[in-house]
């Protein structure tokens, strides 16, 4: 094989990468509908605190192995992410009685 036609291959390493953004935009993405119905609602009552709170715990995991790893879409995306799910949290809290009465228990 010629050395030109290994220097024209493209890098698996770009290419993974660039999968794991793709991959990270599609799932953080999924969240920007659920906030935004809750703004607009004004109300999170459909959704399960424990889930979201779990989920947050792990999302934060997610970006702790995200850093110490060095993947860029990992930290990416995961930073999107936990921003999203502790806002939709946060309102769920400030909405919802019933989750205020759950955060008490």
């Amino acid at each position: 094989m010629s050395l030109a036609l290994i220097n024209a291959a493209p890098n698996p390493s770009v290419w993974v990468e660039w999968t794991g953004f793709a991959a990270a935009f599609c799932t953080t993405t999924a969240f920007v509908p659920q906030l935004v119905r809750v703004l607009r609602l004004r109300s999170a009552r459909e959704i399960s605190l424990k889930t979201f709170l779990l989920f947050s715990v792990g999302v934060f995991l997610w970006l702790l192995y995200g850093i110490d790893t060095g993947s860029k879409p990992v930290i990416a995306s995961n930073v999107v992410t936990l921003g999203l799910s502790l806002s939709i949290l946060y309102y769920k809290l400030k909405f919802d009685r019933s989750a205020k009465k759950e955060m008490k228990l």
